[in-house]
């Protein structure tokens, strides 16, 4: 169905407007200011300067070290449960898929002062190792304990990516790798995994970016020399002008930019592509007794370590004392009477600017996708390039761009400073998760047939009666699941909300929690803030999920006849 309509013109043109303004203006901004002079020209002594400073040239190794770590250990426990899961039977495969994607609902930095109190030097691991055997684990000291949390978090991209391409394998491929005598590990190695390798390639390219350019995670374990931590520093101790500040958001952006194009380019270059398309998927073979038995320790074993940040939290949520002992003492319900009484504003502040934000994203995303998939508008596939380069781009880069750029912005009617305003957290929100928003969009929309929205033209209908009473309805489940992607991480975002809350009355949920863990005093509240932000995006999403299945097709046409 080709369209192209004036109407669908200008929102083409509103859509691309606010997409240059608000995330390729400031990444510009950014690094304008790295090559600038400071009149005008081209420079590169920023770069050299920072060359020369041996803390800067220590963080960057660290990041690199921590980055690859993480994605080498978030390999060693996604690959194995992956495999098990789609390719075996056994009991519980379905609630194990579902624990693992788990750690994402909590924000990384979160998890890691539970961490601290499970497996930090005076932790309950440690002080069961030391009394029983002697010795501890230095699991959560220095980069250690940025890489352990990260990896706890970050492995469900790599489960998740692997999952989906191991279930998309036609058997036939495995049957001829066992017709041939490979079987066990050999089979995996030459026929499964290198088939499943762009699902493998796709998770672990997000988690090198994710931990890459992670804030909040280094700055709870009070680890400062990496990249994100010495660029906020540097912008909030030095000042806006600090060059030093924008030549690392440059290098983040490159390597953030350099693990997709990476990805993208290492798939490519091979043909992963199946002979025959739609085929059966590999059968689930049956365990061994002792295969059953280490299958289940190692799933078990993975399980306690992924559910052990949920469980810490609640845990200091609910007591008073978690010093030097086992499990806590002194039961208590006064931090969350603390974080009821005096952060009644960030819970709200964090359903207002979320719950905005999604609802931009969604409306924006399915604007994108009818225009892409609905209209022969010319530079269309260009608005959805300028959403993916939003999901390359590292909070704080967009953090500092905003500061940089809409510096001395004032808002109509007297109402500020755009940059000193809770507008620009929904703006910089609905920014960073547009993506998300767009891709369900994209989805739901495919699965629209052109053939509906042509019959109901035919019948009369105007198109903007076809979109909003045929269309949006066909799309419900996509829009609902955008908008609760969108909800939930705009949730957990950090590093963007660090840099641009100027006051504590605009701060939302994820800064008052970052507030309370940079004290022990505080970290009772912050636990019990924590799992009510927990709380309210599982209720969220749950409802969502209620919603879209109740929003068949069927139903929503015959609402609307």
């Amino acid at each position: 169905m080709n369209r192209h309509h004036p109407g669908m013109v200008a929102i083409a043109i509103a859509i691309a407007t606010f997409l240059i303004v608000f995330l390729i203006g400031p990444i510009l901004t950014v690094i304008y200011t790295a090559f600038s002079d400071g009149s005008g020209g081209f420079t590169l002594a920023h770069f050299s300067a920072f060359s020369e400073i041996s803390l800067m040239r220590e963080s960057f190794a660290n990041s690199l070290f921590v980055a690859g770590m993480t994605v080498l250990f978030a390999t060693l426990i996604a690959v194995p449960l992956a495999y098990l899961t789609m390719r075996f039977q056994f009991r519980g495969a379905v609630l194990i898929q579902t624990l693992g994607v788990l750690p994402l609902i909590m924000p990384a930095f979160v998890g890691a002062a539970a961490m601290q109190l499970i497996f930090g030097r005076s932790g309950a691991v440690n002080l069961i190792l030391n009394e029983n055997f002697g010795f501890g684990l230095p699991i959560m000291e220095g980069l250690n304990g940025v890489i352990f949390v990260e990896t706890l978090h970050y492995f469900p991209f790599i489960l998740l990516n692997l999952s989906a391409s191991l279930a998309a394998i036609d058997s036939s491929m495995e049957e001829a790798g066992q017709n041939l005598g490979a079987s066990g590990w050999r089979l995996f190695r030459k026929v499964v995994f290198p088939l499943a390798l762009p699902g493998y390639i796709a998770g672990a390219s997000l988690v090198f970016i994710k931990v890459f350019d992670d804030l909040g995670t280094p700055l709870v374990l009070n680890v400062t020399n990496m990249l994100a931590p010495q660029a906020y520093l540097r912008v909030t101790s030095i000042g806006i002008e600090d060059p030093i500040g924008y030549v690392i958001c440059v290098i983040l952006v490159i390597f953030s930019i350099g693990a997709m194009g990476g990805a993208w380019w290492f798939v490519k270059r091979r043909d992963y592509a199946l002979v025959s398309r739609g085929g059966a998927q590999a059968p689930k073979r049956q365990l061994t007794s002792w295969q059953t038995t280490l299958a289940y320790g190692w799933i078990i074993g993975v399980l306690m370590l992924v559910l052990s940040p949920h469980i810490g939290i609640l845990l200091m949520s609910f007591f008073k004392v978690w010093s030097f002992s086992i499990l806590p003492e002194q039961f208590t319900l006064a931090h969350y009477a603390t974080v009821f009484s005096d952060s009644k504003q960030m819970i709200w502040n964090t359903l207002l600017y979320c719950g905005l934000a999604a609802v931009i994203d969604v409306l924006i995303g399915a604007a994108i996708a009818y225009i892409v998939l609905r209209t022969s508008i010319p530079g269309r596939q260009l608005l959805d390039h300028l959403v993916t380069v939003a999901l390359a781009m590292p909070g704080l880069v967009l953090g500092i761009g905003y500061l940089r750029a809409f510096r001395g912005i004032e808002l109509p009617f007297g109402a500020g400073a755009l940059t000193a305003s809770w507008f620009i957290f929904v703006i910089a929100y609905s920014v960073r998760r547009l993506p998300y928003a767009l891709r369900s969009c994209m989805a739901a929309l495919t699965q629209v047939h052109p053939a509906l929205e042509e019959a109901a033209e035919n019948l009369g209908a105007g198109r903007w009666q076809t979109i909003r009473r045929i269309v949006i309805p066909l799309m419900m489940g996509g829009i609902l699941a955008g908008f609760v992607t969108s909800f939930i991480t705009a949730a957990a975002e950090i590093s963007e909300t660090i840099l641009l809350t100027s006051r504590e009355s605009l701060a939302p949920m994820s800064y008052g929690i970052y507030l309370y863990f940079q004290s022990i005093a505080g970290r009772g509240p912050g636990a019990a803030l924590s799992v009510i932000a927990i709380t309210l995006v599982a209720l969220g999403t749950y409802i969502t999920h209620r919603i879209a299945a109740t929003a068949t097709p069927h139903q929503s046409i015959g609402a609307n006849r």
